[in-house]
C-alpha cells in the first residue's frame, strides 16, 4: 500500500512540476497584453490579473507538493548520506516555501519594477526559493556519486552547469542593452531556468515510479 501511495504523489508531483511550466502558456491566454515571452510569471499572480486567483492557488498547492518532495528525498536517501538528505530536504523546503507558496500569498504589482512590502516580500522569498534549487544538483550528484550511478551523477553535474547558464541569461535579460535582442526574453528564460532547476525533482519522482524501492 504504501509503495503505491508514493507512486501515486510521485505521479502527482509530476503534473505538477511540469504543469507548472506549462501553467503560464495555458493562464496567459486569458490575460489579454501578456507576454509570456518577455513578462515574468509573477505578472499573472497581480490583484489586476483575471486569472491570479487561479495562478496564486496553483502557487500555493504547488510548493505544498515541494514540501512532501522533499521529506520523501529525506526517507529515501538517509541511509545513503544523512547529511547530504537533509541539506536537500531543507533546499527542497526552501523552494517549496519560499520559491511558491510565499509566492502565492504575498502577490506583485501588475507593473514590473513598483515596489512595496509585498513585492520585496515576493521577491525575496522567490530569489532565495529558486538559488537553492539552482545548486540542488550539487547535493543530489554527491549521493549518486556514493550510490555508485556514474550516469545520474553526470546528468546532475549537466544540469548545474545548464543552472548557471541560463541564470546569467535571466540576469542578463534586465539589462537594457539586451532588451531588443533575444536575450531580453526574460520571461522565457525564467521558465527555462524552472524547468531546469526542476529538472532533478522530476528524475527522482520518475525513478520513484519506475522503480520505487530503489536509489
Amino acid at each position: 500500500m504504501n509503495t503505491r501511495i508514493n507512486k501515486m504523489f510521485s505521479i502527482l508531483a509530476l503534473i505538477f512540476l511540469i504543469g507548472s511550466f506549462l501553467i503560464v502558456y495555458i493562464l496567459g491566454r486569458y490575460y489579454p497584453g501578456y507576454n509570456p515571452y518577455k513578462q515574468v510569471m509573477s505578472v499573472l499572480g497581480n490583484k489586476n490579473s483575471p486569472v491570479h486567483r487561479f495562478y496564486n492557488i496553483w502557487l500555493i498547492f504547488l510548493g505544498i507538493i515541494i514540501i512532501n518532495i522533499g521529506n520523501n528525498f529525506y526517507i529515501k536517501y538517509k541511509n545513503v548520506s544523512k547529511i547530504l538528505s537533509l541539506i536537500g530536504t531543507i533546499a527542497i523546503t526552501i523552494n517549496g516555501i519560499g520559491g511558491c507558496i510565499l509566492s502565492g500569498i504575498f502577490i506583485v504589482n501588475e507593473i514590473e519594477g513598483t515596489v512595496n512590502i509585498y513585492s520585496k516580500i515576493h521577491g525575496l522569498s522567490t530569489s532565495l526559493g529558486f538559488m537553492v534549487l539552482i545548486f540542488f544538483p550539487i547535493i543530489i550528484g554527491l549521493l549518486y556519486k556514493n550510490i555508485g550511478n556514474i550516469v545520474l551523477k553526470n546528468i546532475s553535474i549537466i544540469i548545474f552547469i545548464m543552472n548557471l547558464i541560463f541564470f546569467a541569461l535571466y540576469v542578463l535579460s534586465e539589462k537594457e542593452q539586451f532588451i531588443d535582442t533575444i536575450i531580453g526574453n526574460r520571461g522565457l528564460w525564467q521558465r527555462i531556468l524552472i524547468g531546469s532547476a526542476y529538472m532533478p525533482l522530476i528524475i527522482i519522482n520518475i525513478k520513484n515510479i519506475i522503480k520505487p524501492n530503489k536509489w
